[in-house]
């Protein structure tokens, strides 16, 4: 790598961070988020709900074990360890790059970033700039790269072009154009709302031995339909929930079916708006491993993945027929909900995982037995 490549990390504060480039030689602007995870880039750097967002992570080493190949497939053709078919985030904004050595890895995160034309930067002190966030709230910024000097007014000039991405739907983006079938050999069929469904939940319902369709975001109820389905899945996806404007009046159709239906992270979201209640952006979102989130019946506290910035408000719950199950014991947000008379339910966590804590992929189990998963 050439140490004369030089890059900045440009908060919409006027906040600047200057460090070097490694990737694509190219600018890139977004939401400025942070991960606490220590392992997983892969798949984080894969994971849909990541468009348009510029992520920061604090664990200090990234690159270590290098990038495997796509080539290493489950038997129904998903990659093992990704998420989706490319790099979804923006950019990538670490403290040092490490040269791998594992015996999968098939070549270098900044050969892969580079290949996908993904920018990144490295040596900037990646816990100062989640401090700032944490303290001042989710911001969006500006990633640079140069093989010269990067001038303030220039950087200053540019900050002030910057748009919101989360004005606009950009589930649109990674929704699938037609229909994606998974055929498992079985009568039993789910159908998934894909808003940017991670591969790691298509591999677990897979796992129950049920057939899989993943639709587009925009299918009518009819159209879902006619796939006969015993479940319904609502994914992951990114950005604000309220504008999957046609996905929830969809959902909001099927609470009046009797097929059950399970909402993850934003599919929660999207539940929750579809049955009357309301959503709010969070001050710097949920993006971790290691998330610990507390059945309020039992007692019993789970350990989560969870990458969003938003989420279901405990209040308007009130005017609805779902439930608060889960709660984050960290800030006390809702992590769970359920309805009080059909088997509908929803996380705002993963339950894959992919990667992280395997502690709830029970919950995929009691879905898939028809059973509401709590």
């Amino acid at each position: 790598m050439d140490d004369g490549r030089v890059a900045v990390l440009a908060l919409e504060d006027g906040t600047i961070f200057r460090g070097r480039s490694f990737g694509a030689r190219l600018d890139a602007s977004g939401e400025v988020v942070f991960n606490t995870s220590m392992i997983g880039y892969p798949e984080l750097l894969t994971d849909p709900s990541y468009h348009e967002q510029i992520v920061v992570m604090t664990y200090p080493i990234l690159g270590s074990y290098g990038v495997p190949p796509y080539s290493l497939c489950d038997e129904h053709g998903l990659p093992l360890h990704y998420e989706s078919d490319s790099i979804k985030v923006r950019g990538y904004a670490i403290h040092s790059l490490s040269r791998p050595s594992h015996w999968s890895s098939d070549r270098t995160l900044e050969d892969w970033m580079d290949q996908e034309k993904v920018p990144g930067i490295q040596g900037i002190d990646t816990r100062a700039v989640t401090r700032k966030i944490r303290t001042n709230g989710t911001m969006l910024g500006l990633l640079k790269t140069s093989d010269n000097e990067i001038g303030q007014e220039q950087v200053k000039e540019e900050l002030s072009r910057l748009t919101d991405p989360n004005n606009k739907d950009l589930v649109r983006d990674v929704t699938p154009s037609e229909p994606i079938h998974y055929v498992n050999n079985s009568d039993a069929t789910v159908v998934v709302l894909d808003c940017g469904i991670k591969y790691g939940i298509v591999r677990s319902l897979l796992a129950s031995g049920a057939s899989v369709v993943r639709v587009p975001y925009d299918y009518s109820v009819n159209e879902i339909l006619e796939f006969e389905p015993r479940r319904i899945v609502i994914s992951n996806g990114p950005g604000d929930p309220k504008k999957c404007t046609q996905t929830i009046d969809t959902v909001r159709e099927l609470l009046e079916t009797d097929i059950p239906i399970l909402g993850i992270c934003l599919g929660m979201q999207i539940l929750a708006l579809a049955a009357g209640a309301d959503t709010y952006k969070l001050k710097f979102g949920h993006r971790a491993v290691n998330h610990p989130c507390l059945d309020v019946q039992t007692g019993r506290c789970y350990i989560t993945t969870q990458n969003h910035g938003y989420s279901v408000s405990s209040e308007s719950l009130a005017e609805t027929k779902f439930s608060a199950r889960f709660v984050n014991i960290n800030d006390k947000t809702i992590e769970g909900i359920s309805h009080v008379e059909k088997a509908i339910t929803g996380v705002q966590w993963h339950p894959e995982s992919s990667p992280g804590p395997y502690d709830t992929r029970f919950l995929f189990d009691q879905f898939m037995e028809g059973a509401p998963a709590f």
